[in-house]
């Protein structure tokens, strides 16, 4: 679920901003989170959402406990980062989390139905301090497992060896806390999560937030794409919503693709956040899941009949992208990646990753930064050029190599040369007009 923990230099100076976080964060917790239940209480009539088998759920007293503990960890958690960025993430992590729950519970309020067994003692004692701010109303998405999520994420960064499996441990078992407590109803669980992983991806640690990230698409293929890709997440919105029950599972392949639509028309492929590693970070892997199993499938079906890669020229190679299996029993020991939709385990190897979307051709930078890319790793050499296929995007970025290093004297020169070794490559007008000032620079670079 999370990433292998690592040794951080942590600035110095953190402590006062990380109290300030948590004196504006604490109360706005409390505050937005008990407006939202008298609002709701205010209201005629609350729906609920429950599935026959929660019936046989049990209740288990002891487990307000760790369901408690997520506010000793909410306050701690900020203790945690390293760095004023890191600490500023992680904090905007937690209130966007607070945004999207509170909205939702505004927007459409449930109900919690069972009714707890009387309790005494200091489990009873723990009940009773819940229940005097933590109405049945705010369901879904459950803050609680939004929360969790995103500490959850903090928290594994931060520990190692046998802290690590205490981390997960307690957290999971948090996760059962919120049923086992008669706290929530199933559906508040994975809207729960998803609200938690979009938070994490909205404030990603290793680059821009998404939101600096908005830029409106020019292209109009672009567009085109992110029509196809709404009109899929409405397709499977419309039988969630009108069937429910198991049905509703179905939001999850109509977020992932209504996130995809958004990556097509505003956030480009940074949307899909791949790492210098080649593997895309888990808040993508979780919430675009439906997708990615669905492009991988793809990828693999439009390739069975030829999937080995195909030498071009000098030991550099264009096919589709590895997995890990693959490319260990391979003998290539560089990959240049264009793919922005699926990873590469690029840790143990020569990488380097100019990811580009999906059914669109390279910008012109971009096919120069991928032949600059190539040409860097050709000492390590066998090198693999790769993207879902290795039909269009890793074959426009050979071609660039190859006008790039005068390999090739013209765009149509490199298209015959690739094609040569592997004839399915598929390069359309708009694949062309990106290559072609390459080929008119050549004069200035490098030959062979």
């Amino acid at each position: 679920m999370m990433t292998a923990a690592a040794t951080y230099t942590r600035e110095p100076g953190l402590l006062k901003p990380a109290v300030l976080w948590l004196l504006l964060l604490a109360p706005l917790f409390f505050g937005t989170y008990g407006f939202a239940t008298w609002v709701t209480s205010q209201r005629a009539e609350v729906g609920s959402l429950v599935f026959d088998w929660e019936l046989q759920m049990p209740f288990w007293a002891w487990s307000i406990v760790p369901y408690w503990s997520i506010d000793l960890l909410y306050g701690f958690s900020l203790l945690l980062p390293t760095s004023r960025e890191e600490l500023k993430r992680h904090a905007l992590r937690l209130l966007s989390a607070q945004v999207i729950a509170v909205s939702c519970f505004l927007l459409w309020p449930l109900r919690f139905t069972f009714q707890r067994p009387e309790l005494d003692g200091l489990f009873g004692w723990l009940f009773d301090v819940l229940a005097g701010f933590d109405k049945p109303f705010n369901q879904a998405p459950s803050l609680h497992i939004a929360l969790l999520v995103v500490l959850w994420v903090c928290y594994a960064r931060h520990v190692q060896g046998i802290w690590r499996w205490l981390v997960h441990g307690w957290f999971a078992l948090i996760g059962v806390s919120v049923l086992s407590t008669y706290q929530h109803h199933f559906i508040d669980l994975p809207t729960g999560a998803l609200a938690g992983w979009l938070c994490v991806w909205l404030w990603p640690l290793d680059r821009p937030g998404m939101l600096q990230n908005l830029r409106l698409a020019r292209d109009r293929q672009r567009w085109r794409l992110a029509s196809f890709y709404a009109l899929g997440a409405v397709a499977f919105a419309v039988p969630a919503f009108a069937l429910g029950g198991a049905w509703l599972w179905l939001l999850w392949p109509a977020v992932a693709l209504l996130l995809v639509a958004l990556n097509y028309g505003l956030f480009d492929a940074k949307g899909f956040q791949k790492g210098p590693d080649g593997r895309l970070g888990n808040a993508t892997r979780w919430l675009l899941a439906p997708y990615l199993a669905a492009a991988w499938i793809n990828s693999r079906l439009w390739t069975r009949k030829h999937p080995q890669p195909d030498e071009v020229v000098d030991n550099v190679w264009l096919g589709r992208i590895p997995t890990p299996g693959e490319l260990q029993d391979s003998p290539f020991s560089a990959v240049v990646d264009l793919c922005a939709e699926l990873s590469v385990d690029g840790r143990h190897l020569s990488y380097l990753s100019v990811p580009v979307l999906d059914l669109t051709a390279p910008t012109t930078e971009q096919c120069r930064e991928a032949a600059q890319a190539i040409e860097s790793l050709r000492e390590h050499a066998p090198l693999l050029v790769c993207c879902a296929l290795g039909y269009s995007r890793s074959a426009t970025a050979v071609a660039a190599w190859l006008l790039y290093t005068g390999r090739a004297a013209s765009v149509d020169a490199a298209i015959v040369q690739i094609r040569r070794a592997r004839p399915q490559i598929v390069l359309q007008p708009a694949h062309r007009r990106a290559l072609e000032p390459l080929s008119t620079a050549q004069g200035s670079v490098h030959g062979h």
